[in-house]
């Protein structure tokens, strides 16, 4: 006996968080980022809350969510360290 289930439908949102994911770390750094950020957790809220025709891509939507907050952290630090190698630049500069 051969029961073949029909596959699951992907959630749209959880392939944009994904796509935007990789984009955040290729062509769109802060864009990409808070874009993925933000569809990936609308996508896992959507995934969960489907009864009657479950949805998977909540791998996809996880992974959009992990690179977007993971490029989010790294603009934020570059952002802290240009500020403080600035402040450091301009203090020598002033004391010269």
């Amino acid at each position: 006996m051969n029961t073949t289930s029909a596959p699951r439908s992907t959630c749209t949102l959880a392939v944009v968080s994904l796509c935007f994911g990789i984009a955040a770390w290729t062509v769109l750094p802060l864009i990409g980022a808070i874009v993925a950020v933000i569809c990936g957790h609308l996508a896992r809220r959507e995934i969960r809350q489907t009864v009657s025709e479950p949805l998977g891509g909540d791998g996809f939507a996880v992974t959009g969510l992990v690179l977007g907050y993971a490029q989010l952290a790294l603009s934020v630090l570059a952002i802290f360290a240009m500020v403080f190698f600035g402040a450091v630049v301009l203090g020598m500069l002033q004391h010269a």
